[in-house]
C-alpha cells in the first residue's frame, strides 16, 4: 500500500541529500539554504509516493492511473520558486546557481522517492564535484579577466577609510564598478560603523585584496563573494 520502510527510508534519504546541498548553499549565505532544499527534496518525494501509491483504492476497469502526470507537475511548479530566487541588479543577474540548485534538489528528492537511491546519490555527489571542482577551472579560462567580483567592508566612519580602500582596489588592478553604502545591520556600533559593497571588474587575486584592506586600520570585517556563484 505504499506505507512501509522502504518509503520511509526513501523519504529520509531524500531529507538528508537535499539538506545536504541545502547546507552548501546555507555556508555561502544565499536566499534559499538549508532548510529551503530540505523542505523542497523533502516534498518532491512525498509527491512522487503519492503519485505512485496514493490511489491505489480508486483502481478498476474504469479508471487508470498514470504515476507521471503528479512527477511532471513538480517539475513545473518548482520553477516559480526558482524564478523568484533570480533577480536583475543594474545589468548583473542573482540568482542563477541558487535557482538551478533548487531545481536540482527537486530531481534528487523525486529519484529518492521514485526508488532510485544511488542515482540520487551520485547526483548529490555531481552536485559538489561541479560547484568545488569546476570553480578554479573557471578561473583560468580565457574569459576569467573579466569576472567579477563583491568585497562587502564594514569600517569605522569618518576617518576616510573609503578613499583609501578604493585606492587600494585600483592599485591592485581591479575595476570598481559599482560602489553602494548603508548602515549594518548588526546592533552594536550602528552609529559609528559604516558598511560598503564594492563590485569590481578584473578577475585577479581577490585573496590579497582582502588582506590588504583587512589590514586597515578601522575595518573591522571583510567579506568576498563571487557574484556569479548566486
Amino acid at each position: 500500500m505504499g506505507e512501509g520502510w522502504l518509503q520511509l527510508a526513501e523519504l529520509a534519504l531524500a531529507l538528508v541529500l537535499s539538506a545536504a546541498i541545502g547546507l552548501e548553499r546555507e555556508l555561502r549565505g544565499k536566499s534559499a539554504g538549508l532548510r529551503t532544499h530540505a523542505l523542497i527534496g523533502f516534498a518532491a518525494a512525498l509527491f512522487v509516493l503519492v503519485s505512485k501509491y496514493g490511489f491505489t483504492d480508486v483502481l478498476g476497469p474504469q479508471v487508470r492511473l498514470d504515476p507521471s502526470r503528479i512527477a511532471a507537475g513538480i517539475v513545473s511548479g518548482i520553477g516559480f520558486i526558482g524564478g523568484g530566487l533570480i533577480f536583475v541588479r543594474r545589468d548583473a543577474v542573482r540568482g542563477l546557481t541558487t535557482a538551478a540548485s533548487v531545481w536540482l534538489t527537486t530531481a534528487v528528492g523525486m529519484a529518492a522517492g521514485a526508488g532510485l537511491p544511488v542515482i540520487a546519490t551520485v547526483t548529490t555527489a555531481g552536485f559538489f564535484g561541479v560547484v568545488f571542482g569546476l570553480r578554479p577551472l573557471a578561473r583560468h579560462l580565457p574569459g576569467a579577466a573579466h569576472r567579477q567580483r563583491e568585497l562587502t567592508i564594514t569600517y569605522e566612519e569618518g576617518r576616510g577609510l573609503l578613499r583609501q580602500i578604493l585606492q587600494m582596489c585600483t592599485e591592485q588592478g581591479w575595476t570598481v564598478a559599482e560602489v553602494a553604502t548603508r548602515r549594518p545591520s548588526e546592533p552594536e556600533h550602528v552609529d559609528s560603523m559604516v558598511s560598503v559593497q564594492l563590485r569590481l571588474d578584473g578577475g585577479h587575486d581577490a585573496t590579497r585584496l582582502v588582506e590588504l584592506v583587512s589590514a586597515l586600520d578601522g575595518v573591522v570585517a571583510v567579506r568576498s563573494a563571487d557574484p556569479e556563484d548566486e
